[in-house]
């Protein structure tokens, strides 16, 4: 298990925000950008405390519940829509003081950070986007099946163990298993659905090409969320592009290629991970 500094509610875009922080400001983390984890569409914060532990030994990290995710706000009125994701992160950015600060999304966190970096927010320095799905209007469908996330959703609001949730993520290890077992009742399957219908409805690369920032896409050897010409159409829309792809991964990245992971970063985010 992964050992965080703290976690904390903040109430920020008008909801309560729920976030885990790891490393701190003491000594050389003072002197570099925060960096903010965005996870993807049913992956509350708790389920990255391995990456942001280890994002913590360098940089003041902060891992969110994304609204209708984990502990953070949910309820029947609430938007899930992209552009509402997408300024709780900035206005969360705002709430905490950041005055410079890196977005890290993995997956609908990818689209998220997209679509706040379109928007140019003050602090904003860099956008890494982790395998994000590039379906949308007019676009190939996002390759997973939603009721993939209902079933599992529900089966994990009557109570189920590791082994039960082995049959939606056969390859993951048991700590993996046991952790999506205990926290996937918190997603809000509203808050899912919408964001799965999303893939499809919103033009993410319409914000792609409004982004002033540096941008790293990293994407899956073994995945089908990102193909090779959606790198090349990426690419033209965002000059500049770093790219990079992790070999022996499918599109939960870090869960299966944990080290090359953090070897894809390089140098971009100013210290390596590797």
């Amino acid at each position: 298990m992964s050992h965080y500094l703290y976690g904390a509610n903040i109430s920020a875009n008008g909801i309560r925000q729920h976030y885990l922080r790891y490393g701190g400001t003491d000594g050389e983390r003072a002197n570099r950008p925060a960096v903010i984890i965005i996870p993807g569409i049913t992956s509350p914060a708790v389920t990255w405390g391995f990456v942001g532990e280890r994002f913590g030994r360098q940089f003041d990290t902060y891992v969110l519940d994304v609204r209708g995710r984990g502990l953070s706000e949910a309820s029947d009125a609430l938007d899930y829509g992209l552009d509402a994701q997408a300024a709780d992160v900035v206005e969360f950015a705002k709430a905490l003081g950041l005055a410079r600060y890196i977005l890290v999304g993995h997956s609908m966190g990818g689209r998220i950070g997209a679509r706040a970096a379109s928007t140019s927010p003050a602090g904003l320095e860099a956008l890494v986007m982790v395998d994000p799905p590039v379906s949308g209007p007019g676009r190939r469908a996002y390759p997973a099946k939603l009721p993939w996330y209902v079933d599992s959703m529900a089966m994990a609001r009557k109570g189920c163990d590791a082994e039960a949730m082995r049959a939606f993520c056969p390859t993951w290890t048991q700590e993996q298993l046991q952790l999506r077992a205990q926290w996937l009742h918190t997603c809000d399957e509203r808050a899912i659905i919408q964001s799965f219908n999303d893939f499809q409805n919103d033009d993410v690369h319409a914000s792609f090409a409004q982004i002033k920032v540096p941008v790293l896409l990293m994407t899956a050897e073994r995945g089908d969320v990102v193909l090779e010409k959606d790198v090349q159409e990426i690419a033209g829309l965002i000059p500049g592009l770093t790219e990079t792809r992790v070999n022996d991964a499918g599109h939960m990245i870090p869960w299966d290629n944990e080290a090359g992971f953090y070897a894809a970063f390089g140098d971009f985010l100013g210290a390596r991970l590797d």
